[in-house]
């Protein structure tokens, strides 16, 4: 290979990160805001057992500005995912890229034939490369996770970031940063790696209701056909995000409890034991229909924003590159 054809391919590869990146951000930040009420809504209802989302609404009412108090954590939320997206999305890229290099039966460039911009795995490459890149990406954005979460919380008055972190540090120095991460890991990695078989398969199902043909066009230059595409990535999100969010819910109540209160919470092990002897097994499942609702629509834009950003980026660039050619 000569040496502009070697440049050519490293930019080329380096750009695809990039626009990884920056449709994991714009896509999960998007989310993040939009969605704010739902997280909310599901923290208040986690951190005690006796809550109901009733309660809880009636309780974020009687704030002073009642709307304002639905967004409460929307910064540090919205920093939380949108970079922690970013980091998944380019990471999941990369690992799927290798994946389909080194899989023989793996079909790298088979995106041009389905609503995916993404290459086409086996569902053990899948489950593995979503898992190992949502663990990672939950352990660079834990601090914003923890802080996040407090936010959301009334056990908690912070009126910065900057001034919950310093608390956090004073009670807890730098542990206290990752607090309930192992929780969060056993939630997440397990969540993203079924996520992604799970959204693989369900494109595969409903790409088959529209037929090989229709699908095979789908990514072409036409509104139509664009729109199709995205409503096959839509659907699929969704349908994902809520069977995986069933799944995985008795963790995220788990990891609230620890990050809200790591005294009487002190792991995994002992938040689960203590919260079913006290409260019993309904507490695994505190804001389970908020999380699922907040899940199936936030995965469902965040995908559909994701592919299609990318879609339309590398579809651009290719257009600039083989005009310089």
């Amino acid at each position: 290979m000569s040496r502009d054809a070697r440049s050519s391919t490293s930019s080329g590869s380096r750009s695809s990160s990039t626009f990884h990146f920056v449709a994991g951000l714009g896509s999960g930040t998007f989310g993040a805001v939009l969605l704010q009420p739902f997280d909310l809504l599901k923290t208040r209802v986690q951190q005690s057992g006796s809550r109901s989302i009733r309660s809880a609404v009636r309780d974020i009412l009687k704030s002073p500005n009642a709307l304002a108090a639905f967004w409460r954590g929307t910064v540090p939320s919205a920093l939380r995912t949108g970079f922690g997206s970013a980091i998944y999305f380019t990471t999941l890229n990369t690992f799927r890229q290798q994946a389909a290099a080194l899989t023989l039966t793996a079909q790298p460039n088979v995106h041009h034939r389905s609503s995916s911009a993404l290459p086409k795995l086996s569902n053990t490459a899948n489950l593995l490369s979503g898992a190992v890149a949502r663990a990672f990406a939950g352990f660079v954005l834990m601090p914003l996770t923890v802080i996040k979460v407090r936010y959301e919380s009334n056990l908690y008055s912070y009126r910065s970031i900057a001034g919950a972190a310093r608390d956090i540090y004073k009670t807890g120095r730098l542990p206290g940063f990752f607090v309930g991460f192992g929780a969060t890991a056993i939630r997440d990695a397990p969540y993203a790696g079924l996520y992604v078989v799970s959204y693989e398969q369900f494109k595969r199902r409903l790409g088959s209701l529209y037929g090989q043909d229709a699908l095979a066009s789908s990514s072409g230059g036409n509104s139509m056909k664009g729109s199709l595409s995205a409503t096959i990535n839509f659907g699929s999100g969704a349908l994902a995000g809520a069977t995986c969010s069933f799944i995985s819910n008795p963790f995220d109540a788990v990891k609230t409890r620890i990050q809200l209160q790591p005294r009487d919470y002190r792991n995994m092990f002992q938040a689960c034991r203590k919260m079913v002897a006290e409260e019993g097994v309904r507490s695994l499942y505190d804001g389970l229909a908020l999380r699922v609702t907040r899940k199936a629509i936030s995965s469902a834009l965040a995908w559909t924003l994701y592919e299609e950003l990318v879609r339309r980026a590398e579809t651009t660039w290719g257009r600039k590159t083989s005009g310089h050619v």
